[in-house]
């Protein structure tokens, strides 16, 4: 039993060693890991020190690290010294310092006030048990280590601690060394970069030194050279002193010469000064007589003008009633009475060419040729020529050639009239002169020769050369021949006759296209005139200066028409005659015999025997006949009888044809009539635009006159009218039909191009409404289509779009549409009037609904009323007058001085409709202001109607370029003004 005791006792204690080897082999792992790597002083303390109080289940710990033997606290746990009693000690100082000093551990209990507190949280108070420890190896002391707890420590506790201290403090050496290490490498990297940089630097200024040492041995050997050389210069100056002297006495002889010549110049001078004066006065004379030449030529291509429409008057009644006479209608007649009236229709005809003829070289002399540019097909136009001229030439018994080379274009971009007028000119000058051979027409590439001193290349240009084996012209001729009135032979025993005005039209025609025309002839030769245009007419492109009275097509602001009541200048006027007339002044009609309903004719033109013709072929197609010989009788007539339709002349007494139709379209009651108008004016476009039915130029044949009536009575016979919609937009479509409404008139929709131009080509149409978006092709191309066909060209277009059209698309649909409408808030109304107008529907049978907005249309001062205008102008006259003329339509004012004025004014006042801009101001003139507004969003589309005194050539296109909507030039006509502001407001 003792032994049993004993034993127990032996496997207990043997036991309590056991758990105590484990315990220490744990705690030993456990802080190989927790300390395990490459760590900072700092860290590996926190480290040390977290585990030790936890594993000795302690509550404060904390490390002090040895900096130069003072002790720093570089890791705590649970610790707080408010104070700062406890942040570092020396050796021998405090507990702390005390185990530093002797590197024994020291254990110590119940320290109340000096000791390190514990911080739990809520307050702090001292432990029970401290233990201080140093952290020494081999002597070396890395640190001490402070422990409290609130229980003793056991002796396995401190076995723990000295079996690990010794590697904690090799640890920490370890760390420190690896810390100075790392100084130290960053300092000799550090010191190994500048010892780089200086060498670098001893480098570039050894360098520096070699070449500065080379620099002064080359200075050296140049001031060596400049020696030597100046000692040679020295001695060059004592021979030149010499020389001086000499030369010094030679420069005062001629200084007293120069004075004598300096006299004699200012002499000279007097002299030239007064020729001067001469010379200006007699400048001043020429550009006086220049001004009198500009104003002769002006008044010569008037008196051409007026003289060429007004003969056409008179000339009108002679061919008509010399073909009467000619017809013997009735057969009463002799052959020798009808052969006469056939020499005299025959007479009148040549006339009439010659009227022509002059009146094309006034419009050429005076700038007034509208040019239409075209893609022309080569072969088209040899075959209209041949189809013209091959029957004369077989009546002549000549061979007619045309050739068109291999390496011509197939077609050319020019205006396809003009180039045949003078195609006709040139062959018919071919014929003329030739009596056996050939006549060719040659299109090819020019020859170098024919392009000197223009700006044209070969490959850009096309000649057509007329070749003839005629009589040929002489040297001395052939310059004279292209003047107007000259011919080669102008004697009066010539053997050929003509005016002399062919050769010198074609000349200005081709020079108007953009070309030249040349001429090779030998006399008993033949002839080849050759005109070289370009391939792509250009108006920017100018082959050579061309004369002041030429204006591009694109300058030309309106279509220039001459119109019968035109005066001639006063030197004509004073020694014109009035003609011999033994007719009785008023025309017999049927005024009297007019009832309502029946079907009547009101003729409103001046010339009574012209007058009296339309009476009786009217009468002949049942009309009752009404004449009115001046505009405002015939406006009376036409409101008192109601006619069935009107024929008009434009060329009136008091107010002219335009103002007329203006009046009568304007009507509301009227304006359904259908307007005819036969004048000596070539204005068809637009009298077609005004509402007219047909165009006819004076002088007019029988024919002519008997297909007008009948277009009048179908247009009077039918019930109802016929309208072609072209629009892809189904929803569109039904829209516009209910606007234009059933009642009158027959509605045809169809969505593409292609069914648009069968329907025309089918059936008979009054009107047409377009939209350009098509599916198939856009209405550009539709447009070029009917317009090229005579059976469907007559038919009124209105071009009813969304698009925004560009400026070139405007210009080009107004040559193919009679109106163009861009869908807005107010375009129903539009496209109602204006459909209104070309169907020639009465307005008092439209419904209620569709008469009150019609009447909106018209109400052209409802427009004006109460909108507000920015007037900027720094003319005070200017802005009184003006607004004076806006006031009085009830137009609000508002008024700027300048360009900055202007800006500043748009941006204070609200509701600004519409701005008159004057371009000559101070600070900043109507351009650059124009420019600046239009750069701000909310102006884009305000409408800026540009004023300027300074109307010049090109001053319209360059203040649309600026920005401007319109232009008026100064002084304003008030009349012109309101209704551009109409146009703009509406």
């Amino acid at each position: 039993k003792d032994e049993l005791g004993d034993l127990a006792r032996s496997l207990n204690f043997m036991a309590g060693n056991l758990k105590e080897v484990d315990w220490l082999k744990s705690g030993k792992e456990e802080l190989d890991d927790t300390i395990r790597g490459d760590l900072e002083p700092d860290e590996l303390a926190r480290r040390c020190i977290t585990f030790f109080v936890k594993y000795f289940d302690a509550e404060l710990g904390a490390i002090y690290l040895n900096n130069r033997g003072t002790l720093e606290l570089r890791a705590s746990y649970a610790f707080s010294d408010r104070s700062g009693n406890f942040n570092t000690f020396t050796f021998g100082e405090g507990l702390v310092g005390q185990a530093a000093l002797e590197g024994e551990s020291l254990f110590f209990s119940n320290v109340h006030d000096d000791a390190p507190q514990m911080n739990y949280g809520t307050g702090e108070g001292p432990l029970n048990y401290y233990m201080v420890v140093p952290i020494h190896a081999d002597g070396d002391l890395a640190g001490v280590m402070l422990i409290g707890s609130m229980h003793q420590f056991a002796e396995l506790q401190k076995k723990f601690l000295e079996q690990n201290i010794a590697n904690m403090a090799i640890l920490f050496n370890a760390a420190y060394s690896r810390g100075r290490i790392s100084e130290l490498l960053s300092e000799a990297q550090s010191q190994q970069e500048e010892l780089r940089v200086t060498n670098e630097e001893l480098e570039e200024q050894a360098k520096a030194l070699r070449e500065s040492e080379a620099e002064l041995q080359a200075q050296q050997e140049e001031l060596r050279v400049t020696n030597e050389e100046l000692e040679e210069q020295t001695r060059a100056l004592k021979e030149s002193k010499s020389e001086l002297l000499e030369q010094q006495e030679e420069l005062g002889q001629i200084n007293e010469e120069l004075n004598e010549r300096t006299k004699a110049l200012e002499d000279q001078k007097n002299e030239i000064w007064a020729k001067n004066s001469d010379l200006q006065e007699a400048q001043e004379i020429v550009e006086k007589k220049v001004e009198e030449l500009e104003i002769a030529s002006k008044y010569k291509s008037e008196f051409l003008a007026n003289m060429s429409h007004e003969l056409r008057t008179p000339l009108n009644s002679i061919l008509i009633l010399s073909q009467l006479l000619g017809g013997n209608k009735d057969g009463n007649l002799s052959d020798k009475q009808v052969e006469s009236a056939q020499a005299i229709h025959s007479s009148g005809s040549e006339l009439l060419k010659l009227i022509n003829e002059i009146l094309d070289l006034s419009k050429v002399e005076a700038g007034k040729v509208d040019l239409v540019i075209e893609d022309v097909s080569l072969a088209r136009i040899r075959d209209d020529l041949n189809l013209l001229y091959k029957d004369v030439a077989e009546n002549k018994g000549l061979n007619l050639q045309f050739n068109i080379a291999g390496d011509a274009p197939t077609t050319v971009k020019t205006d396809s009239q003009r180039l045949q007028q003078v195609l006709r000119n040139l062959i018919t000058n071919a014929f003329k002169f030739t009596k056996e051979g050939t006549v060719s027409v040659d299109m090819a590439r020019p020859q170098p020769e024919h392009l000197k001193g223009t700006q044209l290349k070969v490959e850009k240009c096309l000649a057509f050369s007329v070749k003839d084996e005629g009589i040929g012209i002489s040297e001395d001729k052939q310059k004279v021949i292209f003047e107007a009135f000259q011919q080669a032979d102008g004697s009066t025993s010539r053997n050929y006759g003509g005016t002399g005005l062919g050769l010198s039209i074609s000349k200005e025609l081709t020079r108007l296209l953009g070309g030249t025309i040349h001429l090779h002839s030998v006399p008993e030769v033949g002839s080849t005139f050759t005109i070289v245009l370009p391939v792509e007419y250009s108006s920017d492109e100018t082959v050579m200066e061309r004369p002041a009275a030429v204006v591009p097509v694109e300058e030309v602001e309106e279509p220039a028409v001459v119109q019968e009541e035109e005066k001639a200048p006063p030197e004509v006027a004073e020694v014109e005659a009035e003609p011999i007339s033994n007719e009785p002044d008023e025309v017999d009609d049927d005024r009297k015999n007019v009832t309502p309903g029946c079907k009547s004719l009101l003729i409103i033109e001046d010339d009574n025997k012209f007058s009296r013709i339309l009476r009786d072929f009217g009468r002949e197609r049942g009309f009752k006949c009404i004449i009115a010989e001046d505009g405002e009788t015939g406006l009376h007539f036409a409101d008192y009888y109601r006619p069935s339709a009107i024929i008009l002349d434009i060329g009136l007494p008091g107010i002219d044809g335009w103002n007329v139709m203006e009046r009568l379209k304007d009507n509301s009651e009227l304006r359904h009539i259908p307007v005819h108008f036969m004048s000596a004016a070539d204005s068809s476009m637009d009298a077609m635009r005004m509402g007219a039915i047909g165009y006819l130029t004076k002088p007019v044949s029988m024919e002519k006159i008997d297909e007008t009536l009948g277009r009048l009575e179908d247009m009077i016979s039918k019930p109802v009218s016929r309208l072609l919609l072209v629009e892809d937009d189904i929803v569109q479509r039904k829209s516009i039909r209910e606007l234009i409404g059933n009642s009158d008139v027959v509605t045809t929709e169809v969505g593409t191009g292609a069914e648009a131009y069968r329907e025309l080509s089918e059936g008979s149409y009054d009107c047409m409404i377009l939209d350009l978006g098509l599916e198939d092709m856009s209405g550009f191309e539709l447009l070029e289509k009917i317009r090229t066909n005579e059976s469907m060209a007559t038919v009124p277009i209105i071009i009813y779009t969304g698009r925004e059209l560009s400026e070139k698309e405007e210009k080009q649909l107004s040559r193919y549409a009679e109106s163009i409408i861009i869908k807005g808030v107010k375009s129903p109304e539009r496209l109602l009037d204006e459909s209104a107008l070309f169907l020639h529907r009465v307005e008092a049978d439209l419904p209620e609904e569709k008469r009150k907005m019609l009447k909106m249309v018209h109400e052209k001062e409802a427009v004006l009323n109460g909108s507000k205008v920015l007037l900027v102008d720094d003319d005070m006259r200017n802005v009184f007058a003006l607004t004076s003329v806006l006031e009085e339509r009830n137009i609000d004012v508002v008024i700027a001085r300048d360009g900055i004025e202007c800006l500043e004014k748009l941006d204070e006042t609200e509701d600004i409709n519409a701005i008159l801009m004057d371009i000559m101001m101070p600070r900043m003139d109507g351009y650059e202001a124009m420019r600046e507004i239009r750069k701000k969003t909310a102006f884009k589309k305000l409408p800026i109607i540009a004023l300027t005194a300074k109307a010049m050539k090109g001053d319209r296109s360059k203040c649309i370029e600026a920005g401007a909507s319109d232009y008026l030039a100064k002084p304003v006509d008030p009349d012109k003004l309101l209704s551009m502001l109409r146009v703009w407001l509406y």
